[in-house]
Protein backbone atom coordinates (compact mmCIF):
# COMPACT_ATOMS: atom_id res chain seq x y z
CA UNK A 1 0.00 0.00 0.00
CA UNK A 2 1.39 2.80 -1.14
CA UNK A 3 2.96 4.89 2.18
CA UNK A 4 2.39 2.36 4.46
CA UNK A 5 -0.07 4.29 6.22
CA UNK A 6 -3.61 3.88 6.61
CA UNK A 7 -5.84 3.54 10.13
CA UNK A 8 -5.65 -0.21 8.90
CA UNK A 9 -1.76 -0.67 8.57
CA UNK A 10 -1.93 0.82 12.06
CA UNK A 11 -4.50 -1.19 14.00
CA UNK A 12 -2.13 -4.85 11.94
CA UNK A 13 1.22 -2.99 13.40
CA UNK A 14 -0.57 -2.50 16.56
CA UNK A 15 -1.70 -5.96 16.49
CA UNK A 16 1.86 -7.50 15.84
CA UNK A 17 3.22 -5.33 18.42
CA UNK A 18 0.56 -6.84 20.67
CA UNK A 19 1.30 -10.47 19.82
CA UNK A 20 5.04 -9.75 20.20
CA UNK A 21 4.52 -8.42 23.37
CA UNK A 22 2.25 -11.84 24.57
CA UNK A 23 -0.31 -8.63 25.40
CA UNK A 24 -3.97 -10.23 25.32
CA UNK A 25 -5.31 -7.10 25.69
CA UNK A 26 -4.08 -4.62 23.59
CA UNK A 27 -4.39 -7.91 20.89
CA UNK A 28 -8.18 -7.91 21.52
CA UNK A 29 -8.22 -4.11 21.25
CA UNK A 30 -7.67 -4.93 17.39
CA UNK A 31 -10.30 -7.57 17.14
CA UNK A 32 -13.82 -8.33 16.93
CA UNK A 33 -15.32 -10.18 19.97
CA UNK A 34 -15.96 -12.97 17.32
CA UNK A 35 -12.79 -12.57 15.66
CA UNK A 36 -11.76 -15.97 13.47
CA UNK A 37 -8.14 -16.88 13.80
CA UNK A 38 -5.78 -19.64 12.43
CA UNK A 39 -4.61 -22.62 14.51
CA UNK A 40 -1.82 -22.48 12.52
CA UNK A 41 0.30 -24.33 14.63
CA UNK A 42 -2.45 -26.63 14.98
CA UNK A 43 -4.78 -26.72 12.05
CA UNK A 44 -8.11 -25.30 11.82
CA UNK A 45 -9.19 -21.96 13.15
CA UNK A 46 -11.00 -20.56 16.69
CA UNK A 47 -13.28 -17.71 17.28
CA UNK A 48 -13.76 -15.56 19.86
CA UNK A 49 -11.26 -13.65 22.47
CA UNK A 50 -11.71 -16.94 24.79
CA UNK A 51 -10.35 -19.45 22.02
CA UNK A 52 -7.67 -17.03 20.79
CA UNK A 53 -6.36 -16.56 23.93
CA UNK A 54 -6.59 -20.43 24.83
CA UNK A 55 -4.94 -21.13 21.44
CA UNK A 56 -2.28 -18.33 21.84
CA UNK A 57 -1.51 -19.92 25.23
CA UNK A 58 -0.89 -23.57 24.32
CA UNK A 59 0.87 -22.30 21.55
CA UNK A 60 3.48 -20.44 23.93
CA UNK A 61 3.85 -22.90 25.86
CA UNK A 62 5.41 -24.84 23.06
CA UNK A 63 7.02 -22.38 21.15
CA UNK A 64 8.04 -18.53 21.09
CA UNK A 65 7.10 -17.35 17.69
CA UNK A 66 7.83 -13.31 16.62
CA UNK A 67 6.30 -11.95 14.00
CA UNK A 68 7.37 -8.52 12.42
CA UNK A 69 5.43 -6.91 9.28
CA UNK A 70 7.16 -5.95 6.47
CA UNK A 71 5.21 -5.30 3.82
CA UNK A 72 0.90 -4.75 3.13
CA UNK A 73 -1.07 -4.74 0.12
CA UNK A 74 -4.80 -4.03 -0.09
CA UNK A 75 -6.85 -6.73 -1.66
CA UNK A 76 -10.18 -4.34 -1.43
CA UNK A 77 -13.16 -4.78 0.34
CA UNK A 78 -11.43 -4.36 3.41
CA UNK A 79 -8.77 -7.06 3.13
CA UNK A 80 -4.66 -6.83 3.08
CA UNK A 81 -2.17 -9.29 2.87
CA UNK A 82 0.81 -8.75 5.14
CA UNK A 83 4.00 -10.11 4.33
CA UNK A 84 5.64 -11.41 7.45
CA UNK A 85 9.15 -12.04 8.40
CA UNK A 86 8.15 -15.19 10.77
CA UNK A 87 10.71 -16.27 13.28
CA UNK A 88 9.84 -19.37 15.42
CA UNK A 89 12.22 -20.12 17.98
CA UNK A 90 11.87 -23.54 20.55
CA UNK A 91 11.60 -22.63 24.20
CA UNK A 92 15.43 -22.86 24.31
CA UNK A 93 16.21 -20.91 22.02
CA UNK A 94 16.57 -22.87 19.07
CA UNK A 95 15.61 -21.71 15.74
CA UNK A 96 13.11 -23.67 14.36
CA UNK A 97 11.85 -21.64 11.43
CA UNK A 98 13.15 -18.56 9.94
CA UNK A 99 10.85 -17.26 6.94
CA UNK A 100 8.20 -15.41 5.35
CA UNK A 101 4.74 -15.62 5.61
CA UNK A 102 1.56 -14.54 4.33
CA UNK A 103 -1.10 -12.95 6.68
CA UNK A 104 -4.65 -12.02 5.05
CA UNK A 105 -6.52 -9.94 7.46
CA UNK A 106 -10.45 -8.97 6.92
CA UNK A 107 -11.24 -5.69 8.66
CA UNK A 108 -14.75 -4.43 9.41
CA UNK A 109 -15.79 -1.47 11.20
CA UNK A 110 -12.12 -0.79 12.32
CA UNK A 111 -11.51 -4.02 13.80
CA UNK A 112 -10.07 -7.39 12.62
CA UNK A 113 -12.69 -9.75 11.82
CA UNK A 114 -10.01 -12.47 10.69
CA UNK A 115 -6.99 -13.31 9.35
CA UNK A 116 -5.76 -16.53 7.43
CA UNK A 117 -2.18 -17.77 6.65
CA UNK A 118 -1.52 -18.10 3.01
CA UNK A 119 1.35 -18.31 0.86
CA UNK A 120 2.77 -15.07 -0.65
CA UNK A 121 2.21 -13.34 -3.35
CA UNK A 122 -1.18 -14.67 -3.27
CA UNK A 123 -3.62 -17.91 -1.94
CA UNK A 124 -5.16 -18.20 0.92
CA UNK A 125 -8.25 -20.30 1.97
CA UNK A 126 -11.18 -18.64 3.58
CA UNK A 127 -12.28 -20.49 6.86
Amino acid sequence: MSGQSSPEIELLRAAYAAFNSRDFDAAFATMTPDVAWPRAFKGGFVRGHDAVRAYWTEQWSEIDPHVEPVAFRSEGAGRILVDVHQVVLSLDGAILGDGHVGHRFTIEDGLIQSMEVCPLPSGCDSE
